[in-house]
C-alpha cells in the first residue's frame, strides 16, 4: 500500500494546471482543484469566465485520490495550490472538515437542493455521477451480460472479461467499493479477483467494449452518456438491479489559513454559480445529474434521477475512516491477484 502511495504523490504534483496561466496569490485569483472531466471543466470555465469576468479561473484536473495526495503534500508545506476544492466524493469534505482546513458558508442556495449539505456550511452537493453498468449490445444479447454488481463479480460468462476503475485514484470507484463492501462483504472482492477484472481508465473501458475486448464494464453513466451523443454510439447503460451507486460531488471552499489566494468573497460567489440554475445547467450539459430539487433537465439519454434514487445502493460517507482499510482488502483481492 505505502508504494502506491509513493507513486501517486509523485504523480500528484505532476498533474498540469489545465486551462491555467500560473499566476501569483491576486485578489482576481481563484484556483479551483476538481476532478471533473477535461470536457465538463472547459464547458463550465466558459460560463464562468462569462459570469465573473473579472476573475482569473483556473482549474486544476486530476482524479479525485492524485489531488488528494497533493493536499497532503500541500498541507505539509504549510498552504495549499487552491482556493475551491471539487472533489468526487463526500467522504473527502467530511476529512477536511474535521481537519478545520474549510470556509464555512451559508449558500442562498441551498434551499433548493436536493441532496444532503454541511450545516455548518463547510460543503454542499454540486454534481451527482452514477456508477452503473454498460455493455454493447451490437456485441453481446442483453440477457447474456449481468444486470447488477453482484452478477458482475459471479457471473462466469463473462469472466475476464469485465472492466472497472481504479479505486486507488478514483474516488467514484473508491465509494463504490465501500458500499459493495457494506454490501456483500470483503468476499465481494474475493469475487473480483477470481473473475480477473480488469482495471481501465473510463476511455480505455469505452474502447474494450467498442472493440468488445470486454463484455460489461463497471463505469460513470456520464461516460456512457457522453459517448452516446457524440459518437451515436450504441453502448448502452444497465441500471444494476441492486442498486445505482449514486454519487454526489461536493464543492468546498477552502479557508483563509490555507487557501491559495484568500479570496473568500469570490469564491462564495463562485460556489453559488455553481448551485445556481445557471451552474446547474452547465453540469447537466456535461452528462452529470443535477443536485437541485427545481432542475427540470435530465443529462441527454439519462434515467430520471429520481428512479435512479429510488433504486440505489446506499453509501456510508461518514465511515471514510475504514476506507483505507477497504481499499487494502480490495487491493489484495484484486490488484495483486492479477
Amino acid at each position: 500500500m505505502k508504494k502506491f502511495v509513493c507513486i501517486i504523490l509523485v504523480l500528484a504534483f505532476a498533474v498540469p494546471l489545465v486551462f491555467a496561466g500560473g499566476t501569483g496569490q491576486s485578489k482576481n485569483n481563484i484556483v479551483i482543484y476538481t476532478s471533473m472531466y477535461e470536457d465538463a471543466i472547459e464547458a463550465v470555465k466558459k460560463d464562468l469566465s462569462r459570469h465573473f469576468p473579472r476573475y482569473h479561473i483556473e482549474f486544476v484536473y486530476g482524479g479525485t485520490g492524485t489531488l488528494q495526495a497533493r493536499i497532503a503534500g500541500e498541507q505539509a508545506a504549510g498552504r495549499l495550490g487552491c482556493d475551491i476544492i471539487l472533489v468526487a466524493e463526500p467522504a473527502y469534505s467530511l476529512e477536511l472538515k474535521e481537519k478545520g482546513m474549510l470556509h464555512s458558508y451559508q449558500s442562498v442556495q441551498a434551499s433548493s437542493l436536493a441532496f444532503d449539505f454541511d450545516p455548518d456550511g463547510f460543503w454542499y452537493p454540486v454534481r451527482v455521477s452514477n456508477m452503473v453498468l454498460a455493455y454493447n449490445p451490437e456485441r453481446n444479447a442483453r440477457n447474456t451480460v449481468p444486470d447488477s454488481f453482484r452478477d458482475f463479480a459471479n457471473d462466469t460468462r463473462v469472466r475476464g472479461a469485465v472492466s472497472m476503475s481504479n479505486p486507488l485514484v478514483s474516488g467514484t470507484a473508491m465509494a463504490t467499493i465501500a458500499a459493495l463492501g457494506a454490501q456483500y462483504g470483503e468476499e465481494y472482492f474475493e469475487a473480483l479477483g477470481r473473475q480477473r477484472v480488469m482495471i481501465d481508465s473510463g476511455s480505455v473501458a469505452l474502447e474494450k467494449l467498442e472493440k468488445g475486448e470486454c463484455r460489461v464494464a463497471m463505469i460513470l453513466e456520464e461516460l456512457v452518456l457522453k459517448k452516446r451523443q457524440e459518437e451515436n454510439s450504441r453502448l448502452e447503460v444497465i441500471y444494476p438491479a441492486d442498486g445505482t451507486v449514486v454519487i454526489p460531488s461536493t464543492i468546498m471552499i477552502v479557508n483563509s489559513r490555507w487557501s491559495a489566494n484568500r479570496n473568500t468573497s469570490a469564491a462564495e460567489a463562485i460556489t453559488d454559480w455553481f448551485l445556481s440554475e445557471e451552474g446547474q445547467n452547465a453540469i447537466v450539459a456535461s452528462w452529470m445529474h443535477s443536485v437541485r430539487t427545481d432542475f427540470p433537465k435530465l443529462p441527454h439519454g439519462a434515467a430520471p434521477t429520481s428512479e435512479i434514487l429510488a433504486n440505489s445502493m446506499p453509501v456510508h460517507w461518514e465511515n471514510y475512516g475504514q476506507w483505507e482499510k477497504i481499499l487494502n482488502s480490495f487491493e489484495e483481492a484484486v490488484t495483486h491477484r492479477r
